[in-house]
């Protein structure tokens, strides 16, 4: 029998990766424990789903604090209080210190509603749209300094309607979010998921630059 993974979950908001985490997290079979669920908004609805499901929470806000140092000092903290294996970000509407970021290297994962490396940052489906793509979809990756550039580990792809909104394009990334997600903290809770000195590995080899393709 493995021995439990315990993950730390940071949300600004509603939750919806959290709870597609949480639900994976209850398969007989899964190593990943949800130990906490951390949030820097206290109307994030995150925060009743973790109690709903009987985890730990905390809150934060970051209003409360003198900087983005400061509040990266104090979430350290809080995250640390757990011994968390990985801390996972899930709509977590922060920048990150440097510091921070260097704290967990190696231990941070973050999804990002677009295939990076392109569209870093926000409004990513209206950008998708704008530039007239054919596809677009969402990337897990580990966190480094770089905005949104750390190496990736699994991209989903969604085939762009000629009908789509923003709204009706993120609906559909939000789907392959929740199936995406899981599965790469899955494989790190299994031990195949690494950050080595070359980029992201899985089972020991190295990832593509577009890491791992899924397809559902």
């Amino acid at each position: 029998m493995m021995a439990d993974c315990n993950v730390v979950v940071l949300i600004s908001g509603s939750g919806s990766n959290l709870q597609a985490l949480i639900d994976s997290t209850r398969a007989g079979d899964q190593p990943a424990r949800i130990c906490a669920v951390i949030a820097n908004r206290a109307d994030a609805y995150g925060l009743e789903r973790a109690k709903a499901a009987g985890i730990a929470t905390r809150l934060l806000d970051h209003k409360a604090f003198d900087g983005r140092e400061a509040f990266d000092a104090a979430l350290i903290e809080a995250i640390d209080g757990f011994d968390p294996q990985l801390v996972v970000l899930a709509g977590f509407m922060r920048i990150l210190t440097p510091g921070f970021v260097r704290h967990y290297a190696g231990r941070l994962l973050n999804i990002h509603p677009s295939l990076l490396p392109k569209y870093k940052g926000l409004h990513t489906h209206q950008r998708a749209l704008e530039a007239g793509d054919s596809e677009h979809g969402c990337s897990v990756h580990f966190v480094t300094e770089e905005l949104d550039g750390g190496p990736l580990v699994v991209q989903a792809v969604v085939p762009v309607q000629p009908d789509d909104s923003p709204d009706s394009l993120a609906q559909r990334v939000h789907e392959q979010e929740h199936l995406i997600y899981p599965l790469a903290v899955r494989w790190f809770a299994e031990g195949r998921l690494r950050l080595g000195e070359q980029g992201a590995m899985l089972d020991g080899q190295k990832l593509p630059s577009s890491g791992h393709p899924f397809r559902t």
